[in-house]
């Protein structure tokens, strides 16, 4: 069975659940009306992810002949 806190699970995966969280909390301290609050943390989450996709690409590409 696998387990989150295995040794040698990919602790990447817990990223997901914080960037919902910091998205959700930044939008709500902005804006007031839930469908706004929703609609913005949800472009921030992508904005995020992507953002960090791009750098562990890069990051990858860099390591690759280390």
């Amino acid at each position: 069975m696998w387990n989150l806190l295995a040794p040698d699970a990919n602790k990447m995966w817990l990223l997901l659940p914080l960037v919902v969280v910091v998205s959700l909390v930044y939008s709500a301290s902005r804006y007031e009306h839930p469908r706004r609050i929703l609609h913005k943390s949800a472009r921030l989450f992508l904005t995020i992810i992507g953002f960090m996709a791009i750098v562990f690409g890069v990051l990858t590409f860099l390591s690759h002949g280390l």
